[in-house]
């Protein structure tokens, strides 16, 4: 849809967030869009809301800001839920502009399309949003190479494809704006992402036997960049199981068996993650889904699982039989959380230290210096919201 920027290559790509906001001021590409928004709200049955997904780290965040802001103005009421794509951690630390760019657009992305979303979630498998590059996140039973853009987008898609369900499921009671006013409340409106892949059950366990072996640990890995949510506060997270036999939701132990948790006493699949979930955080409301279907991995879905696997995704005792992996059951969240408090005020401390009179082509894209002012004001106001203390319970 847009030409007038290259999608490879060096020359000519739509790197600053200036340069994505003016594209859809243009007419041309303003009226391309709406026609086909129109064509595709028109077969709606029920039209709960939007999803965007877009690039943080280039022009893209301009482009996602603008688009957020004119469904916003069109559609109120309606639910718009953002995912920011961010790059590996592979890619950066290369070019020192590219590097400062990246920096600069996903803080001015975060901040306009938080202003106009429901919700803002970045995804990632890089372990920092800022200009120090951290180790790309570690799974126990995956091996992916963070330098290919085709397992990364597999991991990242599978979260997604697994915390987006208590909306997408005929059978789900809950809507997009219900889940987004349960996240986003006092101005919490970027969120988190982790997921558990795959979620690791033995071929002899009940689901609240790996639980209850899980303790007290954050049991997902996060995916948005903000570093180990381990000592983290929780204020409010939607969690989806998938892919668990029914016969495995609750304890297999012989009856008279004394209970080695109180999970092992729940008699649905449900009340044992909504009974695990509270005992990890009391004090957190927290809305559990529970899903049979699994996240299916066959080809063209890269091969990334360890040997210890069973073609269903189960973790092995026994030598494995060398079967592809098939499906995998998986974990995966949503989290308003105190992470983001220590990670947005990381980009204000960041940018701050920046002299934008060195990076005078950003500027010349849109942006001026009384927009990095306001941006500045804005990262510390959201980033306020997430001090520990800020609970449903205060």
């Amino acid at each position: 849809m847009i030409q007038k920027y290259n999608h490879d290559g060096d020359a000519g790509r739509l790197e600053a967030f200036g340069q994505g906001e003016s594209v859809l001021k243009e007419p041309r590409y303003l009226e391309e869009l709406e026609d086909r928004l129109h064509f595709y709200v028109e077969e709606c049955d029920y039209l709960q809301g939007f999803q965007i997904l877009c690039d943080l780290h280039d022009g893209f965040s301009g482009v996602g800001a603008k688009a957020s802001e004119l469904l916003q103005d069109e559609y109120s009421g309606r639910g718009i839920i953002t995912w920011g794509l961010l790059p590996g951690p592979y890619s950066l630390g290369q070019d020192p502009q590219k590097n400062i760019y990246r920096l600069l657009n996903t803080a001015f992305g975060l901040v306009h399309l938080s202003a106009h979303s429901s919700l803002v979630c970045p995804l990632s498998l890089g372990g920092s949003l800022g200009l120090r590059p951290e180790p790309p996140v570690n799974f126990s039973h995956l091996r992916y190479d963070a330098t290919l853009p085709f397992h990364c987008s597999a991991i990242l898609a599978t979260a997604l494809d697994t915390v987006t369900v208590p909306y997408r499921l005929h059978s789900s009671p809950v809507s997009m704006v219900h889940l987004a006013n349960m996240l986003n409340f006092s101005g919490k409106k970027v969120v988190t992402a982790g997921a558990t892949i795959p979620f690791p059950l033995g071929p002899s366990q009940s689901l609240p036997d790996t639980l209850m072996q899980l303790g007290g640990a954050t049991p997902w890995t996060s995916l948005s960049a903000c570093g180990d949510p381990s000592g983290t506060c929780c204020f409010a997270q939607s969690v989806v199981l998938r892919g668990l036999d029914k016969a495995c939701h609750t304890s297999q132990l012989i009856p008279g068996t004394p209970l080695p948790s109180l999970l092992h006493a729940c008699t649905t699949g449900e009340e044992v993650l909504a009974q695990y979930l509270q005992q990890q955080q009391p004090s957190v409301r927290s809305s559990s889904h529970l899903l049979l279907t699994p996240c299916k991995v066959v080809p063209p879905y890269p091969s990334l699982f360890s040997s210890s696997l069973s073609q269903q995704g189960l973790v092995l005792d026994d030598p494995p039989t060398g079967a592809a992996v098939e499906s995998i059951p998986v974990l995966g969240a949503l989290c308003s959380s105190s992470s983001l408090n220590r990670t947005l005020g990381d980009l204000v401390k960041e940018l701050t230290k920046l002299d934008l009179r060195r990076w005078a082509s950003f500027m010349d894209a849109g942006v001026e210096q009384d927009d990095l002012e306001e941006l500045l004001q804005e990262l510390r106001n959201l980033a306020q919201c997430y001090q520990c203390g800020d609970s449903l319970m205060d």
